[in-house]
């Protein structure tokens, strides 16, 4: 089911719910058409075929049933404290040079090590939901020199951003006035 606490339903109808799911499994397992199931379920041909898809994809009776979906998630749960263990061992366990974690190297990770793909935004939610956060650095460096970064500042970044007004006055015509 999609909604948490069982969709709103009272524990019978869930009851009732499960107990359709599992006629319709008995029922997969003998090859019958989904239509025929159906009609006979009063249940939507699209709905017979959801559980159908989550019947083959589970291999069986048990994954037909409504709690199956606690169980990708207990599943996905033990993913995530693996991808955790695989985080710990640090970037240059995974053959990065420097310690630096990036939401694109943690994405590479788990497509490596668990066949996943996620999005950026995907693997930050993941990791925010499960405890990581970013990571600032507690304290400077030792080797900063706060008057090198001034200088900088300064001197090289201005030219290296550039000026944004224009050298000469524009023009509002596609054409200059003194062209051919």
């Amino acid at each position: 089911m999609r909604y948490p606490q069982g969709g709103g339903l009272t524990a019978e109808r869930q009851q009732f719910r499960e107990e359709l799911r599992l006629k319709a499994a008995e029922r997969f397992a003998l090859g019958e058409a989904s239509a025929a199931i159906a009609k006979d379920l009063r249940v939507s041909v699209r709905s017979l075929q959801r559980w159908r898809r989550t019947w083959v994809v589970g291999r069986g009776r048990s994954a037909a049933s409504s709690v199956a979906g606690a169980g990708i998630a207990a599943e996905a749960e033990r993913e995530t404290v693996h991808a955790g263990a695989e985080l710990a061992k640090g970037p240059a366990a995974h053959g990065w040079e420097d310690q630096r974690w990036t939401l694109a190297r943690v994405k590479t990770v788990i497509g490596r090590r668990f066949h996943l793909t996620y999005t950026i935004q995907g693997v930050r939610k993941l990791l925010v939901r499960n405890g990581w956060s970013c990571q600032v650095p507690a304290r400077r460096a030792i080797e900063r020199d706060d008057d090198a970064v001034a200088g900088w500042v300064q001197e090289v970044w201005p030219c290296a951003e550039g000026s944004r007004r224009p050298v000469e006055p524009g023009w509002s015509s596609r054409t200059k006035p003194g062209s051919p």
